[in-house]
């Protein structure tokens, strides 16, 4: 059930934070120049601008603008991750507990969390390395001259490192759940903020060390008791069942998907919104945005077709966590595609994407999710 006040009262205060504002102006800014470059390069605007230069020159300009604006973002972001990497090298108390917050699933101790924030945080300078040579390569060359090969290659470093930081967090230990074996399943939040978390050889992360488990996600009744086999709320096609689900995940797939990836368990709702946008777009700004150093128009057409084409390929990501919530939660799988129910998982999400979501959600809505211990 949506309730429509709590999100309003939630997105009200959500707009309080100044900085909040400030993203809110840069995504609009971002969506309204994407548009107008989208529509010039696919040729919904030849008739509004009837001459070619007019289009380049507008191309151009909003090329520009894109480019400066996410430059600033990763100026404002980039002292950020120094100062984090800084606090890797350092990694006393207070940089541990600092880093937990913003890199560890509910700000506790993960296994060897040193190395695998070390990977994130890396992938994230990259992001911003990339980002300022595409700058440069957008602000030193002319339109004409400006190697479309090397803007590719930087925009898919750019692009892709950032993708790949919020997959890696979210997958690795730093986006799972775990217990303290000694603690009979219970993690202690004062005594694990308590403890000295220096790193060693061995990968431990603390002078007293802790053995973690891994927790066991599993489904259960309303009423508490476990569920030992779960069924999906409805078929793939009864998107009907809950007319509030399908009208949300018409208007905002991307937005539902996080949210019940993070209702799941499964990480962080906007770095799952984040991934599979860049997923689902980031191929076809890629190939746009080289065509564009390119004259020929078949040639740019085709650019654009093949970026359409991995975009789609991009909703894999859905049927890999699709995969995940029916492994994790011993769901019924179906064999209908090449006989294998991940074959089959996927091919849903390829073909009918809006609809698996749609059982997804439902069913994530029927059940409690319950923290085992393996």
């Amino acid at each position: 059930e949506i309730r429509w006040k709590i999100m309003k009262n939630y997105a009200m205060e959500w707009l309080k934070n100044p900085k909040n504002l400030a993203l809110l102006v840069w995504i609009l800014a971002v969506a309204v120049s994407g548009a107008i470059l989208f529509m010039v390069m696919t040729g919904m605007l030849n008739h509004a601008i009837p001459k070619k230069s007019s289009r380049d020159a507008y191309f151009e300009v909003n090329n520009q603008i894109l480019n400066a604006l996410f430059t600033l973002m990763c100026l404002y972001l980039h002292p950020q991750r120094f100062l984090h990497l800084y606090q890797l090298h350092r990694w006393n108390r207070s940089d541990v507990l600092a880093l937990r917050k913003i890199y560890c699933k509910d700000g506790l101790r993960k296994p060897h969390e040193w190395g695998h924030m070390l990977v994130v945080v890396i992938l994230l300078h990259l992001n911003c390395f990339s980002q300022y040579a595409l700058c440069g390569l957008n602000w030193g060359y002319r339109r004409s001259e400006r190697p479309a090969i090397g803007v590719a290659v930087c925009l898919a470093a750019a692009i892709g490192c950032a993708a790949a930081a919020g997959i890696y967090n979210t997958l690795s230990p730093l986006g799972r759940d775990y217990v303290q074996d000694e603690e009979a399943g219970q993690l202690h939040l004062h005594e694990d903020l308590e403890a000295d978390a220096r790193p060693s050889s061995i990968g431990r992360t603390g002078g007293r060390f802790y053995s973690l488990l891994e927790r066991r996600k599993s489904f259960a009744s309303r009423d508490g008791k476990l569920v030992e086999r779960p069924e999906w709320q409805g078929g793939v096609l009864d998107c009907c069942m809950d007319r509030e689900v399908a009208l949300m995940s018409t208007l905002c797939g991307f937005c539902v998907f996080g949210w019940n990836m993070d209702r799941l368990g499964f990480g962080n709702r906007f770095v799952h919104i984040a991934t599979f946008l860049l997923i689902c777009s980031a191929p076809y700004w890629i190939f746009l945005l080289a065509a564009g150093n390119i004259d020929n128009r078949y040639v740019r057409q085709g650019l654009g077709f093949a970026g359409i084409v991995l975009c789609v390929f991009g909703l894999m990501y859905g049927g890999f966590w699709r995969i995940k919530m029916r492994t994790t939660f011993g769901l019924p799988g179906q064999r209908w595609c090449c006989g294998q129910p991940n074959m089959t998982d996927c091919a849903l999400w390829m073909f009918c994407s809006l609809c698996s979501l749609c059982q997804e959600v439902r069913t994530a809505a029927r059940y409690d999710v319950r923290d085992d211990k393996f």
